[in-house]
Formats: structure tokens, C-alpha cells, sequence
């Protein structure tokens, strides 16, 4: 009979307070998540200041909530995990304090998780990892290629040069006047427009692995710019729909030649530009046509944002591993996997 390890894991990293009970890092008991959005909105992305306020007045409500949906107390826990970066430095600081509390309490043990980590196996709860696998991390401030020779083993091989995909959506997404996040909107645009801009493609055919989408961004505000000074009225359907494939077509290339150069067992796909309906398509067709034996894990679409499910998933692994904190455990805003040299 398999041991059963249940962990309480804490996420709040950027405007999303979350706690959640897990199960052997498959199984969700409770996943409780706290959004900030409509705070947000009107400054038109996160103000650091107000997000940490928001969590101190959501972490504990979220932690009574997720126990008592999970229908566990302290003593049926075995970890606590936690987010302890990257992130914004507030905030982290709140789901760190409260972890810690509660591990020096009840006598737990403290994981400490990475935060993209977590976007990595948040895919775990659809289904079982296998090793060496490659995982395509797009999201609001991280646009990674990470390879996993092994379990607990993270290697980053390309990343944005500057602007993050998902903080490119929001950007151009003021442009449009859609409001933060504008991923969605962006989205659902692209599907009824064609790409008759034809922005840059950067770094597209250079032979690395890394991303750049600040060019992009550029092109796409000037041409909203030069039309508008000119009394033209832009196709949004359009605008959004060229931006998506230029964005898009960069994402599959890079990462289609990432797996011509470093054969694995599995391509992951996580963090919140994976709920992409644009993204999802394009690379479920080019696995199928250059990596047909290679299957691709799509993180499910409502743990694509940040959750603490994910970090109990990783956490779990983590605790598998022997990693543990002490009471000094601080947040590392900047905290990043390590980077190797391109085959």
C-alpha cells in the first residue's frame, strides 16, 4: 500500500493568494485561489503594494478554506511547501511568513519550491512524468526552454532576451484598450482575424534556443500609432491575430529545434500563456508532424495560472528529494534555474 503524504502548500508569488492540500503530489484534496484581478485592472497591471496587502488579508481565510474543503487538521499533515521566488518581493514574503509559522507550530517540515517549478508540474496532474523531458514555460514575466535530464533536475537552455510573451499580451492589450490581463481577450480576437501585418519574427532563425518579443511589442505599437495619426481604423480582429502567430511561430520554432537537438521522452507545456488556445493548437500540430513519438503534457487550463496545487506538486518531489528550510527561509525575487551552454 503506497504511503500516503499529504502537503500544504502555499502560492503567492505576484496577485494570486493560494493554498492548497495535496496529496502525493497527484491528487488535489482542496486548491483555493484568491484572484486580484479586478484591483488590478484599473492600473493596468500589478501594483506591488496593493498586491501584498491583498495577501495578508487572503492567506489565512485560504488556508482555514483549503483544510477544511481538503476535511484535514495540522496533525494529518506531512511538508509545508511554499513559493519562495521568483515573484515580487512582497508578496512572496506573505506566503513565506505563513508557511513558516505553520511548519515551526505544528512541527513540519519547510519545502521550499520555485516558483516555475511549480508551472512545470502543475502537467503532473495529467499525467505521469518521464525522463529526460523538455518544458516550453510562457508566461507573464518568463518565457523559459527548460530541460529536465531527471527528476529534480531543471537546466534552462533558451529564455526571453526582454519582454516575457505574457507581458507582451498585456502590453499590446493597452494598446487595444483590453484590460490587464489581456491574454484572453487577445486570444479570442486572434481566433476571428487573419495575420495581414505580418510583424517580426525575432530571433526566429538564429541558432539558439532564447526569445525576444520587445521588437514585436515595438512593431505592433507603431502600427497602431502611424494609423491612428492618419484618422485609419485598424482591424482589431486582425492587429490581435498577427501579433498571436508572430508570437506563436517564434514559441513552436525554437521549440521544435530545441527537441531536434535534445532527444526526450516528453514536452511539456505550462505556465499562463499555455492556456493559449492559439498556442495549444499550433504545437499539438507540429508534434505531430517533427516529434510524432515524443507526447506533450499540456498543464490543465484552469492550473495554467498561478495555484498552490502546483506547488504541492512540486513540492511533493522536492520533499521526496530531502530538500527542506529553516526559519530563515527568505523570499528570492529572482530566483532562476540554472542556465547551460547551448549543444
Amino acid at each position: 500500500m503506497t504511503e500516503r503524504t499529504l502537503t500544504l502548500a502555499f502560492e503567492s508569488s505576484c496577485d494570486e493568494t493560494s493554498v492548497a492540500v495535496i496529496e502525493n503530489g497527484t491528487k488535489i484534496l482542496s486548491n483555493i485561489v484568491a484572484t486580484q484581478i479586478d484591483s488590478h485592472q484599473r492600473f493596468g497591471g500589478v501594483v506591488p503594494e496593493v498586491a501584498s496587502r491583498h495577501h495578508i488579508e487572503q492567506i489565512t481565510k485560504c488556508t482555514n478554506e483549503a483544510l477544511e474543503q481538503a476535511e484535514v487538521d495540522y496533525n494529518d499533515l506531512d511538508a509545508v511547501a511554499v513559493t519562495y521566488g521568483p515573484g515580487l518581493v512582497g508578496s512572496l514574503l506573505i506566503g513565506v511568513t505563513a508557511a513558516k509559522t505553520i511548519a515551526w507550530a505544528h512541527n513540519l517540515p519547510l519545502v521550499p519550491v520555485n516558483h516555475m517549478a511549480g508551472h512545470i508540474y502543475a502537467a503532473r496532474y495529467v499525467g505521469e512524468f518521464k525522463y529526460p523531458q523538455m518544458a516550453l514555460l510562457v508566461s507573464g514575466g518568463h518565457t523559459e526552454l527548460v530541460y529536465m535530464p531527471s527528476e529534480h533536475e531543471y537546466q534552462i537552455i533558451g529564455e526571453t532576451r526582454d519582454d516575457a510573451a505574457g507581458e507582451a499580451y498585456d502590453k499590446i492589450g493597452r494598446v487595444l484598450g483590453v484590460n490587464y490581463p489581456a491574454g484572453k481577450t487577445i486570444d479570442e480576437w486572434a481566433a476571428k482575424g487573419k495575420d495581414t501585418f505580418n510583424f517580426p519574427r525575432a530571433m526566429e532563425k538564429e541558432d539558439n534556443y532564447d526569445f525576444s518579443f520587445s521588437g514585436l511589442k515595438s512593431a505592433f505599437i507603431n502600427t497602431v500609432h502611424n494609423a491612428d495619426q492618419r484618422g485609419e481604423k485598424l482591424d482589431k480582429y486582425d492587429l490581435a491575430a498577427s501579433f498571436q502567430q508572430s508570437v506563436i511561430d517564434v514559441l513552436a520554432e525554437k521549440t521544435m529545434r530545441a527537441l531536434d537537438d535534445y532527444p526526450v521522452k516528453q514536452l511539456i507545456l505550462a505556465g499562463g500563456v499555455a492556456a493559449n488556445h492559439g498556442l495549444r493548437a499550433r504545437l499539438d500540430r507540429d508534434m505531430k508532424e517533427f516529434h510524432p513519438d515524443v507526447p506533450m503534457l499540456q498543464a490543465p487550463l484552469k492550473l495554467c495560472g498561478d495555484n498552490a496545487a502546483m506547488i504541492g506538486a512540486a513540492g511533493y518531489v522536492n520533499y521526496k528529494h530531502g530538500d527542506r528550510a529553516g526559519l530563515d527561509l527568505n523570499a528570492v525575487p529572482g530566483l532562476m534555474f540554472d542556465r547551460i551552454q547551448n549543444k
